[in-house]
């Protein structure tokens, strides 16, 4: 289940945004706003639902 929090994976080929991940911010109507962070940019993008996997992070040692 994907909710806002979750950190989830791009799984659609065809998108810019394959294989990134990215902090869920909020769900609506079967898309969800997906947060990229990494170094100097923030962007905010929205994907449909189907578009995404959540992803089970490892804690650090």
């Amino acid at each position: 289940m994907i909710l806002p929090g979750t950190t989830v994976c791009v799984t659609n080929p065809e998108d810019t945004y394959y294989h990134f991940q990215g902090l869920v911010q909020r769900v609506s109507d079967g898309k969800a706003a997906v947060l990229f962070e990494d170094g100097n940019w923030d962007k905010l993008v929205t994907f449909r639902l189907s578009e995404l996997e959540a992803v089970q992070l490892k804690p650090e040692r």
